[in-house]
């Protein structure tokens, strides 16, 4: 029989691989989450075993429901597996992940208490969240005296200001909501708090010059929990103990940090070997990741549907698929992006692993979700900025803003509350979703010629903020692009231009 994993049960086991039972709380993380739990716990927690951390995270729980219960009732323990494939191999890494000391609700009060406590301790030194996009938020109505406060800026102001006033230093935060600037919005809105509270000038001046903002940089896919009951009944059985709270990340992982000189002395991660960047900005970091690991996705999922392909991992095993990807992105992106060439290529090398992953069935469909303004800000941008430096259209780009087009209008059958019906040409229906005027246009267009409807989605201002018609020989390539497309079928096209 399986026991509930703790650490009694983990040494039953007979699992050999590290574990740090004891050690000083260093770092307080606001979130419990999949990701949290994949990348950054991960990351101390490597830090602990390969450079001598010493270090425990306690976790907060951000809202009144969450994982405390589960987390606390396997004292901190967990499960990871990195799965993936590196170097076109594939990998199944298990980690126990032994950092974490326990999970507090800051909605009951006696642990409200320990976060306080716990803020005011000389040993901590972190402050990491990841309270999702909606995290980072002005909320007037939160108060000082709330215990504790709504939002996630009016919790950390407040613990701060008793940090402050025990006359400790201040604090490293690493802020990795997906929004931009995160780290200066979350002091942004720590400050306002701050006034509007009325803690005074010299709490204003420590955290200005004791307490260090992170913008940060977060990059690996986390599948999360495995969904199906077999799999998890297999490992369980596998492991010697039953694992509630079991996690899977891709094997990439990279982190860059907005920060000053010396930072990535004092973070304990590049001593460990983990693929971490202390650097002046974040935005060109963010900047190629989304124009070359989302706008790669964008830029070829859709034509590659309409060829007969269903999985993003069967197009990395097919030659014209893939070698149109390449091209795009060897050929057209990175040379427009003001960053290191050969480390953009390094980074462009790693999607291959990445979309190549053999335990994610990453469907096109999902993909092809919104993609009119997926296209406008991934993909559309390196097809300007490229123009605009070379004087001359990227080939690959153009084709790519056809087979956008030939996937919203290939056989129009009808138009749903939320979806655009249309037949792909190996004969099964697919629902388009976006925008409901984005599909209104097109299914208004039903029957246009592709003279007319290449024209209207170019000209049309609401989608791409400007008239892409006055770009020279823009209309004229995407015409002859999306004809090739309707004539010879989009892997035939994708083949043309490589």
């Amino acid at each position: 029989m399986a026991y509930k994993l703790n650490y009694k049960s983990l040494e039953k086991s007979g699992y050999d691989g590290y574990i740090l039972k004891d050690a000083p709380v260093k770092a307080l993380q606001f979130g419990e989450g999949n990701f949290l739990r994949a990348f950054v716990d991960y990351w101390f927690d490597m830090s602990n075993e390969k450079a001598g951390w010493n270090g425990k995270v306690a976790v907060v729980q951000p809202i009144a429901q969450g994982l405390t219960k589960l987390i606390n009732a396997q004292e901190g323990l967990y499960t990871l597996y990195l799965r993936g494939s590196e170097n076109g191999e594939k990998v199944n890494r298990k980690r126990v992940i032994s950092v974490i000391d326990k999970c507090y609700n800051p909605y009951e009060a006696d642990d409200y208490k320990s976060i306080v406590d716990i803020v005011k301790s000389p040993d901590l030194e972190y402050i990491v969240s990841n309270t999702t996009e909606a995290g980072i938020v002005y909320d007037p109505s939160v108060k000082a005296d709330d215990t504790p406060q709504a939002s996630f800026p009016g919790k950390l102001t407040a613990l701060l200001y008793q940090r402050f006033k025990a006359g400790l230093d201040g604090l490293t935060i690493l802020s990795c909501e997906l929004i931009d600037n995160n780290g200066k919005e979350l002091e942004k809105f720590v400050l306002h708090h701050a006034d509007d509270w009325g803690l005074g000038d010299d709490f204003k001046k420590w955290l200005d010059e004791k307490c260090l903002f992170c913008a940060t940089l977060v990059d690996r896919i986390g599948p999360g929990r495995i969904r199906d009951a077999e799999e998890v009944k297999k490992i369980n059985e596998e492991n010697g103990y039953e694992d509630d709270l079991i996690d899977v990340g891709e094997v990439f992982g990279v982190w860059y940090i907005e920060g000053p000189e010396g930072l990535e002395d004092k973070l304990p991660f590049k001593k460990a070997g983990l693929n971490v960047h202390v650097v002046p900005e974040v935005a060109p970091y963010k900047k190629r990741k989304v124009r070359i690991l989302n706008g790669a996705h964008t830029s070829f999922v859709l034509g590659a549907y309409l060829a007969g392909f269903d999985i993003v991992r069967d197009c990395m095993h097919d030659d014209v698929i893939h070698g149109y990807m390449n091209k795009i992105l060897y050929d057209e992106v990175i040379p427009i992006l003001p960053l290191d060439k050969e480390d953009c290529r390094n980074f462009a090398a790693a999607v291959t692993d990445r979309f190549n992953n053999p335990f994610v069935d990453h469907q096109l469909l999902s993909i092809s979700l919104n993609s009119t303004s997926k296209w406008k800000a991934r993909d559309l941008s390196s097809l300007l900025e490229y123009y605009q430096k070379f004087d001359k259209l990227p080939e690959g780009l153009c084709m790519g803003f056809a087979a956008y087009i030939a996937f919203y209008s290939t056989d129009i059958q009808r138009r749903e509350d939320d979806a655009l019906i249309c037949k792909r040409p190996t004969g099964n229906e697919y629902r388009v979703c976006d925008d409901g005027w984005v599909l209104d246009f097109y299914y208004e267009h039903k029957d246009s010629d592709d003279k007319t409807l290449v024209h209207d989605v170019l000209s049309n201002k609401k989608m791409w903020d400007e008239d892409l018609t006055q770009i020279k020989g823009l209309e004229a390539k995407v015409l002859f692009d999306l004809t090739t497309i309707r004539t010879k079928g989009a892997k035939e096209a994708y083949a043309s231009i490589q």
